[in-house]
């Protein structure tokens, strides 16, 4: 398994957390409140250049108002589908 944080699959898990964080109607400076930490650390998460870990996930989750189960859950479904695709 490819731990790159540019394996395709860690794009979509990026590519969901940050749409998940927008649908939620914050910024990354308003998660970096929340999480207590710099705004550059979002950033950093969101492109990639920083790797979270579940205890992380959980709490970026919490602060956009998600439950950790639906953003899993969400992240399952993009995987099945590229899996799916690339099978074909």
């Amino acid at each position: 398994m490819d731990k790159s944080p540019f394996s395709k699959e860690y794009k979509i898990f990026i590519e969901l957390l940050k749409e998940q964080r927008m649908q939620a109607g914050v910024t990354q400076s308003d998660l970096a409140g929340a999480l207590q930490e710099k705004q550059s650390f979002i950033s950093k998460c969101e492109r990639g250049e920083r790797r979270l870990d579940i205890i992380e996930l959980h709490n970026f989750c919490n602060a956009i108002g998600l439950s950790l189960t639906v953003f899993t859950k969400e992240l399952e479904k993009r995987l099945s589908d590229i899996e799916a695709a690339d099978e074909s």
